[in-house]
């Protein structure tokens, strides 16, 4: 096979995995607003803790995620700086069913429940910082939106 050939192939193969890398790079830890109604509650995801009384940050992560006790550290820290803020996490390392029930393809995933308990946004990957307190202000505008109806 023709050396100039390969190299064409070869750099193609390199560019086509790195737009893809940069594709997925960039969607990590973007905030993605629900629109569908779906009320959780702490027996679905196997806990006995309590949900805030505005919102509550549930991290999805297994054992062998690196970033997830990164995302425990932000979720936990910002939970304590906001009133009424409560951070879950959720090990689905030895309960798939519950991952398949909330459709978790990487952890962490994060969801942010309102103070209903219903799902107002989510962030796959690790949360940025500013991502989550967008996240917090959906979950707060909707509990708001509740009452305004």
């Amino acid at each position: 096979m023709d050396p100039l050939v390969i190299a064409l192939v070869l750099a193609g193969l390199v560019a086509v995995a790195t737009v893809i890398g940069l594709v997925v790079r960039g969607r990590e830890g973007r905030v993605q607003e629900v629109n569908t109604f779906r009320r959780v509650t702490a027996s679905e995801l196997d806990t006995l803790e309590r949900f805030g009384l505005s919102a509550t940050l549930v991290q999805f992560s297994t054992e062998m995620c690196a970033k997830c006790p990164a995302t425990r550290d932000l979720l936990s820290k910002t939970a304590f700086e906001h009133a009424g803020v409560r951070h879950i996490d959720v090990d689905v390392t030895s309960r798939p069913d519950i991952a398949n029930s909330f459709n978790i393809m990487q952890t962490p995933t994060t969801l942010v429940l309102d103070a209903s308990g219903a799902i107002a946004a989510r962030i796959g990957g690790a949360p940025r910082p500013e991502a989550l307190l967008h996240a917090l202000a959906i979950a707060q505008k909707k509990e708001h939106d509740l009452y305004v109806i």
